[in-house]
């Protein structure tokens, strides 16, 4: 099927005029008429009655005209469907965020996806351990993620966004609360709460440091795995935790955060994809999320 004849038969049809339909196709009327002629010995009938003042549709013409417009819409549509595309201005994505992502930097990153990139539909999994993002990310559960590195896949790509500070929770009723900031030899008698090490939590091995670099053993007394969960626990008095800055975005009655004493500690956060994922509305997603992460307020 030709579409030039197509577009061709469909300006001299709804014209009725082969002069009018060679300027609106910005073509001489001569190799106009050629077309329409070919058109008709290749589909073996007449679509237009022709006389020397008038051109008439035929029936067969009619109906042709009929189909020969729904054929160049859903070219048309399809044309466009693919511009959007390749723009990244379509698609679906699945983003799963680390506890402290998701209740500090996920609102403002779906309110700025959905705007930037309307015709994309996203859907969000908060609260997920590092080593559950990377399985996810493997098997196309989830097609971002916002993680704690280090993270040991070269079939992913991780690109940093930012380091966090480490600070302290602790119940609003503990001696620690009345300190002005929290060194790590003040939690040597102190309950701790962390993330689970059964589950292989990144944060779990940065607690671990921390006190393994400080000569203190951790008093550990319950391991979990949201940081919904551990602050909580927090706030219900069975002990500390050392948690990164954005989790005081969660605001629980009952809970402080107090700063780490200097030098101060960070923790980075990465968004993360599979290198083989190349679609342009992901790309645009890594944008935006950089962009939005970048200007969000430290």
């Amino acid at each position: 099927m030709d579409l030039r004849q197509l577009r061709y038969f469909v300006a001299v049809a709804e014209e009725l005029h082969f002069g009018r339909a060679a300027d609106r196709l910005t073509m001489a009327q001569p190799p106009l008429s050629q077309a329409i002629r070919r058109l008709e010995a290749d589909l073996g009938v007449e679509l237009l009655h022709r006389s020397t003042r008038r051109v008439d549709l035929t029936d067969a013409g009619r109906g042709y005209l009929a189909r020969a417009r729904k054929i160049l819409g859903e070219v048309d549509e399809a044309a466009h469907e693919a511009r959007r595309i390749a723009a990244g201005a379509v698609g679906h994505l699945t983003i799963g965020c680390v506890g402290s992502a998701t209740y500090s930097l996920l609102p403002a990153i779906s309110r700025g996806l959905s705007l930037e990139l309307s015709g994309v539909d996203f859907s969000f999994r908060g609260e997920m351990l590092v080593p559950d993002q990377a399985a996810a990310l493997r098997t196309g559960e989830i097609d971002l993620a916002l993680l704690r590195p280090p993270i040991a896949d070269l079939s992913l790509t991780v690109l940093p966004l930012r380091r966090d500070r480490l600070v302290v929770a602790v119940p609003a009723d503990h001696a620690l609360a009345a300190l002005r900031q929290v060194d790590v030899a003040d939690l040597a008698d102190a309950d701790l709460i962390v993330h689970s090490a059964d589950r292989r939590s990144v944060m779990y091995d940065v607690v671990l440091g921390l006190f393994r670099d400080a000569a203190v053993e951790p008093r550990i007394r319950h391991e979990v795995g949201e940081t919904s969960t551990l602050v909580t626990l927090v706030a219900g008095g069975l002990g500390a935790a050392v948690v990164p800055e954005p989790v005081t975005a969660l605001a629980l009655d009952g809970v402080v955060f107090r700063p780490l004493a200097r030098p101060a500690i960070t923790v980075d956060l990465a968004i993360a994809h599979r290198t083989d994922r190349t679609e342009p509305h992901l790309a645009r997603a890594v944008s935006v999320v950089q962009r939005i992460v970048r200007d969000a307020p430290a």
